[in-house]
């Protein structure tokens, strides 16, 4: 996938689940956004980035 594109798809996605959050309930006001806040948001899209979106599949490494 070209950089541009996987990086407006990542984009909307993220708004995608800010938006959830926000409707859930999950996040404080806007006011409180201190560093712990966005040091918790920050923990969770590394963790969103780290987790594999098809644990199924399997990549080969080392092959051509």
């Amino acid at each position: 996938m070209h950089s541009d594109t996987h990086l407006l798809l990542h984009g909307l996605r993220s708004a995608e689940l800010r938006r959830y959050a926000t409707e859930s309930g999950l996040v404080p006001a806007a006011s409180r956004t201190g560093l712990r806040t966005r040091l918790g948001w920050a923990l969770v899209d590394l963790g969103l980035r780290v987790l594999p979106r098809h644990p199924a599949r399997t990549s080969a490494v080392g092959t051509a």
